[in-house]
């Protein structure tokens, strides 16, 4: 499997590494920032230290690990090299100054003065990135549909980006004449949506049946998923701007969500089809966060069709609350954390040890990190989920505060993995083996 992950056209390991140790670090930052906020996830979700504490987790965090997977897949995924290896190391440190800068800017309320300049360095670095992607698929020897999955979720981070850059405008010049809540939530739906989770049934279309070890699966599921979920998306976001009507709300969420199924549909056949029967915790993380899924998509459909009254108005506020936490960390954090442990360690190993092979013993990737940790660490996070949704639900602080102290919990020992995977001595480990082999 370390060889699906790796071919000639592959990038050097600089361009992807340092994106992988970025989102350690945003996870880490994340949980101290929810540790300092945990009263605030029973308040309104667009205040100030609840916008930067989500720019921490969908920049800093997700979107730099799915950069970095991504800048790796490419060659798996296309068959192509990536278009610009320097626009890529480029990229990388503009967007990691570009994060923090606009998440600073959120943290200390600063939408006048900084945000437009944020927001404008945030722009420029995304577009970076959206079109080395876009070169590297015109390049592309093999445009089949889990290549388009990719593509479609450029375009929607382009789309998502753009309503970013101009809300942040429009803070200084006031141009809009619609409601700013209105614009918000077109750009996270854009966003979540339509960068992440396209993004993420793309790449997984790949790495599941790769990491289940299932082949002859049934890819009409695909297509219909690709062509509901952009279908309903495009449908909704136009129906929130220009015909706003909760009951055409309703019947495209129903078209996105019936596209989610189609994808369980194929992850259930690569499960049934799967070779390999045990699933490690890497997997566990990757089934689960399909399962999660299911409770953003009831929420939305209560939300839609939940009465416009005053009384009801701040339970509108919890479940859309609930919506956008459950996307973040009952989904994307799910599925990132387990996948982490699939490609991360691979892509390690192959750095250390693919010049080896034949000569010496070498570990397996999965020996490059702690799996005992690994195992501890995904009952914290299954306990902070659980705490998490209570806590906003009973709108209890006390809750709140352990579920938050939980995430920093999973953060360091996510850190701890990371970091020991990052400066894993092979030299050592050769040298420990050669010993151990000579005293038999």
């Amino acid at each position: 499997m370390a060889k699906n992950l790796h071919t000639d056209l592959a990038p050097d390991i600089s361009v992807v590494k340092p994106h992988f140790l970025f989102a350690a670090i945003g996870l880490l930052v994340l949980g101290i920032l929810m540790v300092f906020t945990s009263s605030d996830f029973a308040g309104i979700y667009y205040n100030h230290r609840m916008l930067a504490v989500t720019h921490t987790a969908v920049l800093g965090w997700l979107m730099m690990l799915v950069f970095g997977s991504l800048y790796q897949l490419i060659p798996v995924v296309f068959e192509t090299s990536l278009y610009s290896e320097k626009l890529a190391k480029f990229t990388f440190w503009f967007t990691a100054f570009s994060i923090v800068f606009l998440v600073y800017t959120f943290w200390i309320g600063d939408y006048t003065r900084l945000l437009p300049y944020a927001a404008t360095l945030m722009y420029l670095s995304l577009f970076f990135f959206v079109f080395n992607v876009g070169m590297s698929y015109k390049n592309a020897r093999i445009k089949n549909i889990k290549s388009v999955f990719i593509l479609a979720a450029v375009g929607w981070l382009f789309l998502a980006e753009t309503e970013g850059l101009l809300m942040a405008l429009n803070f200084k010049y006031n141009f809009y004449a619609t409601s700013h809540v209105q614009h918000l939530q077109g750009h996270a739906l854009m966003g979540l949506i339509g960068f992440f989770v396209m993004m993420i049934f793309g790449v997984g279309t790949t790495l599941i049946p790769m990491f289940l070890i299932s082949h002859q699966l049934n890819e009409s599921y695909l297509y219909k998923t690709f062509y509901l979920i952009n279908g309903g998306l495009a449908g909704l976001i136009l129906s929130k701007y220009f015909f706003p009507n909760k009951y055409l709300y309703f019947l495209f969420w129903v078209i996105i969500i019936i596209g989610v199924i189609y994808y369980f549909f194929y992850i259930y056949d690569s499960y049934k089809k799967r070779m390999k029967k045990h699933l490690d915790v890497g997997m566990k993380y990757t089934m689960l966060s399909l399962v999660f899924l299911l409770i953003p998509m009831i929420l939305s459909l209560i939300m839609i069709l939940l009465p416009q009254n005053p009384e009801l108005n701040r339970w509108g506020q919890v479940l859309a609350l609930l919506f956008g936490l459950s996307m973040i960390f009952g989904f994307f954090t799910t599925i990132a954390l387990g996948q982490t442990y699939k490609t991360l360690p691979f892509i390690i190993w192959l750095e250390k040890y693919q010049h080896l092979v034949g000569k010496y013993h070498t570990p397996l990737p999965r020996e490059l990190y702690s799996e005992k940790v690994a195992g501890i660490q995904f009952y914290f996070y299954m306990s902070f989920l659980i705490l998490l949704l209570a806590g906003i639900l009973l709108q209890n602080l006390l809750i709140l505060k352990i579920a938050t102290l939980l995430f920093l919990i999973v953060g360091i020992l996510y850190n701890f993995n990371v970091w020991k995977m990052f400066f894993h001595d092979s030299e050592q480990y050769i040298n420990k083996r050669e010993k151990e082999i000579l005293n038999k």
